[in-house]
C-alpha cells in the first residue's frame, strides 16, 4: 500500500508479509523510484535559530523537526517526500516524547525509521538529534 502523500508513485513502503509489522508508527523499508531528487540530511540537532536550546526534550523535538522542515522547504520538499529518520536518544530520556512528535509531524506518513539510544550526543546539552532521507 503507497504511503499517504507520496508523489507520482515515487516511494512506497515495502512491508513483506513474511515479517512481523512494524513495532510503532512506520514502515519497515521505503522504496524509491524514478526519484528526481535525493536528500541526505545530517544529524539535525535541537539548536534553535537564535542559538537557545530548549531544556526539555520535547521540546528539542519540536525544535529538530522545525529545523528539518526548513531543510526540507529549502530542498522543494516536504514530509511526504520523507524515506527514511534516523533518530539519536540520549539514556534516560522518555522515548516517548519524540516518538510523539515524529509521529504529529508526519501527519500518518511512514517513512523507514531507526531509533538508537546513545549515552551522549556532541554537547552535553543535547538529547535528541535526528538525521533524514527524502525522494521526490
Amino acid at each position: 500500500m503507497p504511503c499517504a502523500g507520496h508523489h507520482r508513485g515515487v516511494n512506497t513502503p515495502v512491508a513483506p508479509s513474511v515479517i512481523a509489522p512494524p513495532a510503532a508508527n512506520y514502515s519497515h523499508a521505503v522504496l524509491a523510484v524514478g526519484a528526481d531528487r535525493l536528500l541526505h540530511t545530517s544529524g539535525v540537532v535541537p539548536t534553535a535559530p537564535d542559538g537557545t536550546v530548549p531544556d526539555g526534550l520535547a521540546d528539542q523535538a519540536e525544535v529538530v523537526w522545525q529545523n528539518l522542515a526548513a531543510i526540507l522547504s529549502e530542498a522543494g520538499m516536504a514530509t511526504a517526500d520523507v524515506v527514511s529518520i534516523t533518530t539519536y536518544v540520549v539514556q534516560g530520556s522518555e522515548l516517548g516524547a519524540v516518538m510523539g512528535v515524529r509521529d504529529r509531524v508526519m501527519g500518518g506518513h511512514r517513512p523507514a525509521s531507526t531509533l538508537v539510544v546513545v549515552p551522549a550526543l556532541a554537547r552535553p546539552e543535547w538529547l535528541v538529534e535526528i538525521a533524514l532521507v527524502a525522494a521526490r
